[in-house]
């Protein structure tokens, strides 16, 4: 019987998902006895390094762990499930791993790079292990260009003295080599998360059952042991390293709310406004169905005048019903969890739902979204993001719920990551006002610190404030101020054409918003970028108020300027229109990944022809 080890952190959902779909059943792991009997146990993780030992040691698990993996016993590890198999990690240098390999977690340099380190990457053997070997390990064929999905900040050296005998794998991120998975005896780990890494990590999770399954069966050896095979020259690793190397990733995001008959559907607004641009006959039955009021997390749409029917049509009888209503419709372009399948199919590699409706209870309760989340999780093997309601709040009878509640509801239902919108703009300005203070307190560092910085995406919403010179900008704004007509901060040689303002304005700062769009606030897009970063954000979703819809392209200004002013990752949105858009942004700004909603529900750029193009350019990508 394989057990699944929960130790109270992060996304476990995925992964029991992932070992279900390969035909093994599994029990969790709720008490130290269930270790000690247990035959093979898988430890996933998803979180920061202390709170993991923390959680493990609430419940009494560190020594039993010791004892099971000293057994001889076969263990999985995976993140931080592989990361709390060594002595020690500098982010939580006061609190110690399990000690079985005897090397310390370190951390990424960000001199050439974004940490968190966030995407798809290659693995390269160090060893001659064989074909027997990759099989075990479910590697794959020799020289196969499969990639994983990453997401840390934290990292084992290839260097490190006291892991030499137990790396399995490496991987290049940057100028730096680290450990992407060991192995010795009967312990195995995995820094990537196989369970989020489509039909490659499938593989991967099957060869090890398949391995470990050998035992049970007349004549079986038991997982392979390839620790002691000869090394590969390193001439050979550093050009598979160089080759293989870290990909660009498409995002595919779905935009959920309720239409006016209550049910959740995708849509995608036009210039924000997510109504039809024609207006269709709703009958008074529909309208008894009761459509949810807009919160402050639904995007505008124009407002629009009901005509005033003839009055032939009206009827001069009490007893009959209301005549027919005309309104526009909320565009639906499908259902959540179908997209989010035909997405995976089609070679995404993460698909994000925002949720802009508004809850009918509060996030907790609204079992809709959830049950999206969960349909989503248990067929879609690539990251999953969902966004809206990510905050504190208090259900109707008076209980109230954290953001980290909230978040953590959200990551057992089978989410990766949270997107925070408006309230890390609040929480900023909090910020500035506190002269830079953290307060500890806000839905971004709570998230962080339990299930670190890699689970907390941040969207922003900003919009161009024109001026015709630069003194015309605020003086507090001006330091991020873009010469419209100029070079990119980025890559001063790189020339983009004009993109004055709509009376010829050669400079524009941006102004972040909330609620949609609605509202402006006395904040520009760095120092919002830079103040989340600060509190603890991983990765940044950046939107367009004035590209969205628009099929004109990125903002290339927009995404290097934030992309310029932090060293977290950053996911360009808004105003993809055709293949060509997503090289532009990619080799102009050198940004991580890139979102499109619209053109791909409708299929008018199909996935597979965005990547097709990207590798023909000569841009990186994930091959399926």
């Amino acid at each position: 019987m394989l057990w699944l080890l929960d130790y109270g952190a992060g996304n476990v959902t995925s992964l029991a998902n992932s070992v279900r779909s390969l035909g093994y059943e599994f029990k969790w792991i709720q008490t130290a006895e269930d270790i000690k009997n247990a035959d093979r146990i898988l430890f996933p993780g998803v979180g920061a390094f202390g709170s993991a030992m923390e959680g493990l040691q609430k419940r009494g698990f560190v020594e039993p762990l010791k004892e099971y993996i000293a057994s001889g016993r076969p263990y999985m590890g995976i993140c931080i499930g592989m990361q709390a198999l060594f002595a020690s990690s500098v982010e939580s240098p006061d609190q110690p791993g399990l000690g079985v390999i005897p090397a310390q977690v370190g951390l990424f340099s960000n001199k050439d790079k974004k940490v968190p380190c966030m995407g798809w990457n290659g693995v390269t053997e160090r060893r001659e292990i064989g074909q027997e070997g990759r099989k075990a390990y479910g590697l794959g064929e020799a020289n196969a260009d499969n990639s994983y999905y990453f997401v840390h900040s934290y990292r084992v050296a290839a260097s490190e003295p006291g892991v030499q005998d137990w790396i399995l794998t490496m991987t290049q991120y940057g100028d730096e080599q680290y450990v992407s998975s060991v192995q010795k005896g009967n312990v195995f780990g995995t820094q990537f998360h196989p369970e989020k890494s489509g039909k490659a990590g499938l593989a991967l999770i099957d060869g090890w059952l398949k391995s470990t399954d050998a035992p049970t069966k007349e004549g079986g050896k038991g997982l392979l042991d390839v620790s002691a095979k000869p090394l590969r020259a390193q001439a050979d690793i550093d050009a598979d390293l160089v080759r293989k190397g870290f990909t660009k990733r498409i995002v595919a995001c779905l935009d959920v709310r309720a239409n006016d008959q209550g049910d959740l559907v995708v849509t995608k607004g036009d210039q924000y406004d997510v109504r039809e641009a024609e207006e269709s006959v709703t009958t008074a039955d529909e309208h008894a169905s009761g459509a949810p009021e807009e919160s402050s997390e639904t995007l505008p749409s124009a407002p629009v005048a009901e005509p005033t029917l003839p009055s032939s049509t009206v009827s001069a009888d009490p007893s009959e019903p209301p005549p027919a209503k005309r309104q526009r419709q909320v565009r639906n372009l499908g259902k959540p969890v179908d997209l989010a399948r035909r997405y995976y199919a089609e070679g995404a590699d993460e698909v994000a739902f925002l949720n802009i409706t508004a809850f009918r209870s509060t996030p907790l309760r609204d079992q809709p979204m959830l049950d999206v989340l969960r349909g989503a999780a248990e067929t879609v093997f690539v990251p999953l993001t969902i966004g809206g309601g990510i905050r504190d709040t208090v259900d109707p009878d008076g209980t109230e719920r954290s953001a980290l509640e909230v978040a953590g509801t959200y990551f057992r239902c089978g989410a990766d990551k949270v997107s925070i919108g408006s309230d890390a703009v609040f929480a900023v300005e909090e910020l500035l006002a506190a002269d830079g203070k953290k307060s500890g307190k806000t839905g971004i560092e709570t998230i962080s610190y339990a299930y670190g910085a890699q689970a907390v995406v941040v969207s922003f919403d900003p919009k161009r404030v024109y001026a015709t010179s630069l003194e015309d900008i605020p003086e507090i704004h001006r330091s991020s101020a873009v010469d419209l007509a100029g070079p990119l901060r980025s890559n001063p040689d790189q020339k983009l054409r004009d993109d004055l303002g709509p009376n010829g304005e050669r400079y524009c700062w941006y102004q972040c918003t909330v609620r949609g769009g609605r509202e402006v606030r006395d904040l520009d897009v760095v120092q919002l970028a830079q103040g989340v970063e600060k509190l603890g954000a991983g990765e940044i979703l950046l939107n367009s108020v004035d590209k969205d819809g628009s099929k004109s392209g990125f903002d290339c200004r927009l995404v290097d300027l934030v992309r310029t002013s932090v060293g977290i990752p950053v996911v360009a949105s808004s105003g993809a229109g055709k293949v060509e858009d997503f090289s532009e942004v990619f080799k102009v700004t050198d940004v991580e990944a890139a979102l499109a909603a619209g053109i791909f529900h409708r299929e008018e750029v199909p996935i597979a022809d965005v990547k097709t193009h990207l590798m023909e350019e000569g841009v990186k990508v994930r091959k399926d």
